[in-house]
């Protein structure tokens, strides 16, 4: 019989108008990596969130069994005092605290209300040595990246004497390189008998490194399958209740003349001006045309779509931008989006959505001047048939567009981000990471978006850290490396090792250049 570390039974969570789980069932043996799939809004989150006690005892019906003993959780403090702790997508960390403030924040290491600091910074040094960091404990958040970030959360769960770890898309934010470790991380851990649920949308990640998975569909459960069972198109079928037979909707581009183009484009740090982030960039983007930017962490594929967009990141930028052959103000947001060009952002929650307001006003909000009067008054009821069209045309799946936009699941609410930028009417539209953490049905959406607006000339910039995507979906790529592009090749011809042979030549490079001015 397996030894069953945790059993959830039942489980039902019901939202004003919604009903986000319908008798939920799951069971996970101790010392199992046990991953949880399924479509965004499917109540993967839900469910941990119920386990978790941030929803308590009395908002959900069902049974908790942990370790064989019934639980009644009041909040979140209760489960971590049995050892079951959260780390959620959107990570908890406070940017301008140490790294050893957040990692006993709520958690301190007191003897009658006194910090022991000697013991924060002890302790944190061995438990940040276990994650594999060799960071100062002192070292500020905000002074550390995403992927280290990741491994703080995970070493601030080890100081909570930690037996069940939940990770809600864990890789999501990170390189390839970093997700990788993060996976050898939880194997490592396995290794040790720590028990982990792992919610994720990358079916290779979860190939990898799950003992079982469990499919959760509209609320429900689907089934769970062993590791030997797994293939990725079960999963799919069993996560959109349908197969997918091509994970890209075809295309036949028809690319016309260069629209968009970039020359010589250098832009500095704004926090550390001495340091050049983007060296030189030359691009351009062709009518009907997707071009893609690959790259790794770090390469400046964002940095690079903020400066070009209304100057939004960096100083001293230098450079032309070219819209049609003729030389354009891109200095501010207003001018770049009255110019042609749009951006969609890599976070969405921070920077592409107001999260308190409804679909309606988020959808407009880019292009007022074409839902107002020529006094400049909002013309409700035509907002409203706007807003209505795009939630058809995107496919955004919501009660009405009065629902709020920060209780959407993520694949609509970057949806309604694309609505936002649609109904602007760009020449241009940069899609920074345009599918982050958003399951493969609400993928193959947002490729035949981009694909329409293709279709209808417009010219697209897709920056993505998922290599297949871009293989996928693009017409040619340019692969840049610490700031430079170090290769353009046609996506036909184009592949994953080409792509990571020329980042190690322009790395090769870098650190000749280095040398030379040392």
């Amino acid at each position: 019989m397996d030894d069953l570390i945790l059993e959830m039974r039942n489980i039902t969570k019901t939202f004003p108008g919604v009903k986000a789980l319908e008798n939920v069932t799951l069971q996970v043996r101790r010392g199992d990596i046990h991953a949880i799939c399924g479509e965004n809004g499917a109540g993967k989150s839900t469910l941990m969130k119920v386990l978790s006690g941030v929803y308590p005892i009395g908002s959900y019906s069902g049974d908790i069994r942990f370790e064989g003993k019934e639980c009644r959780f009041t909040g979140i403090h209760d489960s971590e005092k049995l050892g079951i702790v959260i780390i959620h997508q959107e990570l908890a960390l406070v940017p301008m605290l140490s790294i050893a403030e957040n990692m006993f924040l709520g958690n301190e290491q007191a003897t009658a209300g006194v910090i022991d600091w000697n013991k924060v910074r002890r302790r944190a040094g061995e438990l940040l040595r276990k994650v594999g960091l060799r960071e100062d404990p002192d070292t500020l958040i905000t002074n550390i990246g995403t992927g280290k970030q990741q491994l703080v959360e995970i070493a601030k769960a080890l100081a909570k004497d930690v037996k069940l770890l939940i990770l809600d898309e864990p890789t999501a934010s990170l390189s390839e390189k970093d997700s990788q470790a993060l996976l050898d991380l939880l194997l490592e851990f396995k290794a040790q008998g720590m028990t982990s649920i792992m919610i994720s949308h990358k079916l290779n990640e979860i190939k990898r490194i799950a003992d079982k998975i469990t499919v959760i569909r509209d609320g429900q459960t689907i089934e769970t399958m062993d590791k030997a069972d797994v293939t990725e198109d079960r999963i799919v079928t069993s996560m959109v209740g349908r197969t997918l037979e091509n994970r890209y909707p075809p295309r036949d581009p028809k690319i016309g003349e260069t629209i968009f183009e970039v020359k010589n484009w250098s832009v500095y740090h704004p926090l550390h001006p001495e340091r050049q982030v983007i060296k030189n960039v030359d691009l351009n983007v062709k009518r009907g045309e997707v071009v893609g930017i690959a790259g790794l962490m770090g390469a400046g594929r964002t940095e690079f779509a903020m400066s070009v967009f209304g100057r939004a990141w960096g100083v001293n930028i230098t450079g032309d931008v070219f819209l049609h052959g003729k030389k354009a103000d891109t200095s501010t947001v207003n001018k770049a989006v009255a110019a042609g060009l749009a951006y969609a952002t890599e976070d969405r929650k921070v920077y592409g959505l107001n999260l308190i307001d409804h679909i309606k006003h988020n959808v407009t909000i880019a292009n007022l001047p074409a839902v107002s009067s020529k006094a400049g008054v909002i013309d409700d009821m035509g907002e409203l048939k706007v807003a209505n069209d795009y939630r058809r045309r995107t496919n955004i799946r919501s009660s009405s567009v009065y629902q709020i936009a920060g209780n959407l699941s993520g694949g609509n609410q970057q949806k309604v981000v694309l609505s936002k930028w649609l109904f602007a009417n760009p020449e241009v539209l940069i899609l920074d990471e345009p599918t982050r953490g958003i399951d493969v049905g609400a993928k193959y959406e947002i490729y035949t978006i981009i694909g329409k607006l293709a279709e209808d000339g417009k010219g697209i910039l897709v920056i993505s850290s998922e290599m297949p995507e871009l293989l996928g979906i693009c017409d040619r790529i340019y692969v840049l490396n610490e700031g430079r592009v170090v290769g353009e090749m046609q996506a036909a011809e184009a592949s994953q090792e080409k792509i990571m042979r020329a980042i190690m030549r322009g790395q090769a490079r870098e650190e000749q250049l280095e040398r030379a001015a040392s």
